[in-house]
């Protein structure tokens, strides 16, 4: 198994229990609330690995690739805080694949400005998807 699919599969397992585990922080905390203890978590974490592993901050802050970063943490900001809203006041079982269309948006994004394959067969599995999503948090559900 290639080293980046052990990754993802690692991603995968420690980000199925980040809605049930919102879901039962967020009926007494706050969302936004809940939202900055658990990334204060994650950024301990980042400065933890990131001191351990001894990797210079400070040239990477004005890199012109810097940018990105910049936008994707503004991105990660309004998708968290939405998403933690959609737990607390919603039902797992419709947020969560409904939030999780962001694995299809994201290809479809990659494919278009990042110049990704766009196959038949990714076309028909982002078509499933679509589907399933709608079969489990779609009306009469």
């Amino acid at each position: 198994m290639e080293a980046y699919l052990k990754w993802a599969v690692v991603a995968l397992l420690g980000y199925t229990m980040v809605a049930p585990l919102m879901k039962v922080a967020t009926v007494d905390i706050p969302s936004t609330v809940a939202a900055l203890l658990a990334n204060a978590v994650l950024v301990v974490g980042s400065l933890a690995v990131v001191l351990y592993v001894d990797i210079p901050v400070t040239p990477y802050l004005t890199h012109p690739r810097a940018i990105y970063v910049y936008a994707a943490g503004i991105c990660l900001t309004v998708g968290i805080l939405a998403y933690y809203q959609a737990l607390a006041t919603g039902p797992v079982s419709i947020v969560v694949p409904v939030f999780g269309m962001f694995i299809v948006t994201s290809s479809l994004v990659s494919a278009l400005w990042l110049g990704d394959d766009l196959t038949l067969r990714k076309l028909a599995g982002i078509g499933f998807a679509v589907v399933a999503v709608y079969l489990t948090a779609g009306p009469g559900q």
